[in-house]
Order: C-alpha cells, then sequence, then structure tokens
C-alpha cells in the first residue's frame, strides 16, 4: 500500500504543479505554459512574459492569421524586450494612426512554414555564417551563430535579438522566444 502510495504521489505530482493555481492571498494567478494542443495566439496569451505582443495581435486584428492551420515560425519578443526601442516608438505603435506599422511590426515577426533551431542552423551553415529570411510582412530577417553558440537574429536595421527558448510546439507552427523586438526597415511608398 505504501508503494502505491508513493507511486501516485509521484506520478501526480507534476501534474498537480503545472495545473493554474490562485494564490488566495494575493489575488495572484501562476500562468500555465505553452502546450503543443493549442494554437500560437492561445499560448501567446497564456505566456506570463509575453502579455505585449498579444495585445499587439489583438489591436492588428491578426488574430486570424495566428490561428489559422498554418504552419507559422514566429519570433515572440519577452515583453522585457521592448525597453530599448527608440524613446516614443512604442507608445506611437498603441495610437490607431500608426495601425499599419503596428501591423508591419507584427508580421515582421513570422516567417511562414515551420523553422525549428536546428533549421535555422543549417540555413546559418548553407549560407557561410548568415541567413537570410523572408517574413510575413515581405521584410528580410538575418540570422548568425554569436560566439556562445545562440541564435541571433538581426532586422532590417542592424538590430540584434538572441532566441532565449526555442521549438516550443504549437498546433499551428513553431514559437520562438526572443530578446529583443525586431524592427523591420521603413518601407518608401
Amino acid at each position: 500500500m505504501k508503494k502505491l502510495l508513493i507511486f501516485l504521489f509521484t506520478a501526480l505530482c507534476p501534474a498537480i504543479s503545472s495545473a493554474q493555481t490562485v494564490n488566495k492571498n494575493s489575488n495572484a494567478t501562476t500562468e500555465p505554459t505553452m502546450l503543443p494542443t493549442n494554437d500560437i495566439v492561445k499560448n501567446i496569451s497564456l505566456a506570463p512574459n509575453t502579455h505585449t505582443f498579444y495585445i499587439f495581435i489583438q489591436e492588428t486584428h491578426l488574430s486570424r492569421t495566428y490561428t489559422s492551420r498554418g504552419p507559422i515560425t514566429i519570433f515572440v519578443p519577452v515583453d522585457e524586450g521592448y525597453t530599448d526601442m527608440p524613446t516614443g516608438k512604442f507608445d506611437s505603435l498603441a495610437k490607431p494612426a500608426h495601425i499599419w506599422e503596428l501591423t508591419d511590426l507584427v508580421t515582421y515577426h513570422a516567417i511562414a512554414g515551420q523553422l525549428k533551431a536546428k533549421d535555422i542552423h543549417k540555413q546559418i551553415s548553407r549560407g557561410k555564417g548568415m541567413a537570410t529570411f523572408t517574413t510575413l510582412s515581405g521584410g528580410k530577417l538575418f540570422a548568425k551563430i554569436d560566439s556562445n553558440n545562440n541564435i541571433v537574429l538581426i532586422d532590417g536595421n542592424g538590430g540584434k535579438s538572441v532566441i532565449s527558448q526555442f521549438d516550443i510546439k504549437q498546433n499551428n507552427g513553431i514559437v520562438h522566444l526572443v530578446s529583443k523586438v525586431l524592427v523591420p526597415k521603413k518601407k518608401l511608398i
């Protein structure tokens, strides 16, 4: 009987600890992790450090794009990654007059197809140290490996962002968390 109780305790503890819990003292919620059965938008909404990008997806009405069958690879900046944006840029993106600029920014973080870290590595090797990807916005995004063997993404303005967490499986693609916002090069009209 004791062995059965120990087995049940060890089998159920991971399930219990990963369930969403509410701290009655602070009204704080412990966020569940991204689940491979959810789509990109659902998982971004649940993750504790991707709230800003989720709001941007909602503001630009791109939810249908990122809940489609895909597959889509998306580089989601963590919330702390917005602090390095140029002064006033973040605030101006929230204004209705800048909706197309915000849409360009959000789609610049996505690539059609499923691109895992090993695929990015292969393309960097084939490109002799640099890979080029075309984003959903039509912009170019570059990737290289730094001296610490991290995958570094380089935007059209030369800004760099490290993939901090990669290959997060979604039911319609892959999410990679990145350290900074990728800013597309301005398009001349």
